[in-house]
């Protein structure tokens, strides 16, 4: 982890395969292929992505083979507790802003596995989440302001880019209104 404790980029991959496994046991090379899909659909290719293998999370034993099954070729794998301890870790970290590729691919995963998560816990990442927007469009509503008038072509993009700014923050705001709804209420009865 960084020293805001956000995730290093190998540490997404540490949540890809824990969170996939949170879903459901999945065999070797799936979780191997799903893993490098995913990932690379969001960021591309990329070195800073190489590192974390499926075999050191087995050796850390936060994941393992489905009993009886050894480490055969392909075998099932699934969480032990401390994968699961791990995953909630991972799923609790903060954001960092600005969003870059690697943000976005940990923002992506957090979105994919938050579901396994506590209510609780999933309205606090909805609550880092705008967080990191506001600070987001804050950043690009100061930068807008500082290039007005020049010229060129970059108060253009910045518009365009703060409007997806502005839309994210709204959805993530939307996100922790769902959140609350599902939130159980306390009755107190006079």
């Amino acid at each position: 982890m960084y020293r805001d404790k956000s995730l290093l980029p190998t540490q997404a991959i540490r949540l890809a395969v824990l969170g996939s496994l949170g879903i459901g046991e999945r065999r070797y090379a799936e979780l191997a292929t799903e893993t490098r899909h995913f990932t690379g659909a969001i960021v591309g290719p990329s070195l800073d992505l190489l590192g974390t293998s499926i075999e050191l999370l087995r050796f850390e034993g936060l994941i393992e083979p489905v009993a009886g099954q050894g480490m055969a070729d392909n075998a099932t794998m699934r969480l032990t507790e401390a994968g699961r301890g791990a995953l909630h870790d991972l799923l609790g970290a903060p954001l960092r802003s600005p969003l870059n590729d690697i943000g976005r691919l940990i923002l992506a995963l957090k979105l994919r596995f938050l579901h396994l998560l506590p209510l609780a816990d999933q309205a606090a990442q909805a609550e880092a989440m705008i967080e990191m927007a506001e600070g987001e469009v804050a950043r690009l509503t100061d930068l807008q302001r500082r290039a007005a008038g020049e010229p060129g072509r970059l108060g253009a993009w910045l518009a365009l880019d703060l409007a997806q700014a502005r839309d994210r923050l709204t959805w993530f705001q939307a996100l922790k209104e769902s959140l609350a709804e599902r939130a159980p209420t306390d009755h107190v009865e006079a």
